[in-house]
């Protein structure tokens, strides 16, 4: 009976937090019973496809982690493979819900997904979350998800991306008029010891399809009490209301006090839709002499940077294992967290926002040309040069919308990266700076003519501030400078509100007084004590992200190696 209850609370907490994701509908999980084959097979796509002789298993799934090492790979990846696979799963439609929508939190890479030898549609990103509406191609009966997975160029990354349907894919029900994909949104315009006030929005689908549509949205605190209410009508597909609150308790890294908001979605005076997420109330401030405060409290970022996967696990990381590593981590004086260089699994925002650390989330090591990547052993003999570029112009504006609309809602997040190390010198891009004298920093080679010009990262970089600031206004716009000399010839520093630079502590000085009004941090630093005394000891410097909180697969050196550090 215990264990019973125990695996229904649990259920419960997983539909809770997938429609905190989602915003709307009443969600699944759909992790089981699917069928997995390891080949190309384009027939594969037909609902009457011979799938019985196929792999049977359950998600979330990396097919890399279960592959063969091998030195004939390639280092980045930790000499494990890629290739191109398909997944199939069938199923009968459940309920009398008006609307049916499958929701993938991540699948590296090149998805399509088909049902019943429909396409839904493409996503090139491994790393972003996505929903299809599958209602117009479902029938009686049995129907057909089919997935194809395209990571046959594996190389494509720095470090280990893992291969297929490796987070969790949730069914979601919902009727006509519904609260939109990643609608609801809230903000705290005011806080102070005795009041809050909180804007929330709320983006409606089909409003034309229901009438007399109102929104009414509910704050609790921590022991289920009503602390505020607010109604508000529909106009073009959209609400804003506010709640206000007496003597708020503040999310905090010491106190990380959590509210629940919840948003329901009444057509004629009955209730059609809904969702519940965490709400967090706290302030941030950023100057450029003082550094950052949260809640007033002028303090020190203590953050490390960590990448998704969990060693022998691959990139399929239960929650348990992340509650364990940041809780560890936290025990030692980390207080933030650099997601690198990517979107992770929303566990991981979850988990934070529960414990208390800061995340910087991220959305990309790579822009519209490729990066080395290390084939026979980091800096070891001829890089590659696959990459995730050859999308970036068609994907990358709603790539970097999609993370800020989907993880908006943290109140563990506290700033946007655009980008990691899109300036490396030479890696791909040039300047004539580059030939000068004053060069501290690592590069490939002086000025190469022949490589993009330097100047496009900070129209790209204008470009992508803009994509979060439509969403999001609350937190700054950053991202990760590797070439800091370069960049600081572009537009990229005043591109975005707080400028991270990485490996990079001798400019501090310099870069504070030529740039008085540019507010700086350690965006990747090394484990070395100089390093964190270079935050220490400057008030401009608000902290530091140390390279790296937990060991990694790929990046790694000579075979047989197998992360960074061996």
């Amino acid at each position: 009976m215990i264990r019973t209850l125990l695996l229904s609370l649990i259920a419960v907490l997983c539909a809770v937090a997938a429609q905190a994701q989602v915003s709307f509908g009443e969600p699944s999980k759909f992790n089981d019973g699917w069928l997995f084959k390891l080949a190309d097979d384009s027939t594969a796509v037909n609902p009457d496809y011979d799938d019985s002789k196929w792999r049977k298993l359950d998600l979330p799934h990396d097919w890399s982690i279960e592959g063969q090492l091998s030195p004939s790979l390639a280092s980045c990846t930790g000499f494990l493979p890629g290739g191109i696979a398909w997944y199939r799963k069938h199923f009968t439609p459940a309920g009398d819900a008006a609307r049916q929508y499958i929701y993938f939190e991540g699948v590296y890479n090149r998805s399509e997904v088909y049902v019943n030898g429909h396409l839904l549609g493409k996503r090139p990103n491994g790393y972003v979350s996505f929903m299809y509406d599958m209602t117009p191609y479902l029938v009686p009966g049995d129907n057909v998800i089919a997935v194809r997975v395209d990571h046959s160029r594996y190389a494509d990354s720095r470090w280990y991306t893992g291969s297929g349907i490796y987070r969790d894919v949730w069914l979601v029900e919902a009727p006509e008029t519904h609260i939109a994909q990643w609608g609801v949104g809230y903000e705290t315009t005011r806080l102070t010891d005795d009041r809050a006030d909180i804007k929330v929005t709320v983006d409606i689908e089909n409003p034309e399809k229901a009438k007399k549509l109102q929104v009414k949205a509910t704050l609790t605190d921590a022991d289920g009490k009503v602390v505020s209410q607010s109604a508000a009508g529909v106009n073009n597909g959209k609400s804003t209301l506010t709640l206000r609150l007496k003597n708020p308790e503040r999310w905090d890294i010491d106190n990380p006090y959590l509210y629940k908001l919840n948003t329901e979605l009444w057509a004629n005076g009955k209730r059609i839709d809904g969702s519940t997420t965490t709400a967090g109330l706290r302030s941030l401030e950023f100057n450029p002499d003082k550094g950052f405060a949260l809640n007033g409290r002028w303090m020190k970022v203590k953050g490390v940077c960590l990448h998704h996967d969990a060693g022998v696990l691959g990139a399929t990381v239960p929650e348990e294992v992340w509650e364990r590593r940041l809780a560890n981590l936290k025990s030692i004086g980390v207080n933030a967290i650099r997601c690198a260089h990517n979107p992770q699994a929303p566990a991981l925002y979850d988990v934070c926002d529960r414990i208390g650390l800061l995340v910087m989330d991220e959305a990309s090591d790579e822009w519209e040309f490729p990066k080395r990547k290390w084939i026979e052993g980091w800096n070891k003999g001829t890089p590659g040069f696959d990459g995730t570029y050859d999308f970036f112009e068609e994907w990358i504006d709603r790539d970097v919308t999609d993370m800020v609309r989907r993880d908006r809602n943290h109140p563990s997040i506290f700033m946007w990266s655009i980008g990691n190390e899109v300036d490396y010198p030479n890696d791909p891009y040039s300047h004539p700076v580059l030939d000068g004298s004053t060069i501290s920093q690592p590069m490939f080679g002086g000025y190469n003519p022949e490589a993009p010009n330097a100047e496009r990262i900070g129209k790209i970089a204008k470009r992508l501030a803009a994509c979060v600031r439509s969403v999001d206004t609350s937190r700054p716009v950053t991202g990760a400078l590797a070439g800091v000399v370069m960049s600081n010839e572009t537009e990229y520093p005043e591109a975005v509100d707080v400028v991270g630079y990485n490996y990079t502590e001798d400019r501090y000085d310099t870069d504070h007084a030529t740039y008085p009004s540019r507010i700086i941090y350690g965006s990747e630093n090394r484990s070395d004590i100089d390093a964190w005394y270079a935050a220490r000891d400057r008030d401009f410097i608000f902290g530091q992200f140390i390279w790296t909180g937990t060991d990694y697969l790929g990046e790694s050196g000579i075979w047989p190696a197998r992360g960074f550090y061996t």
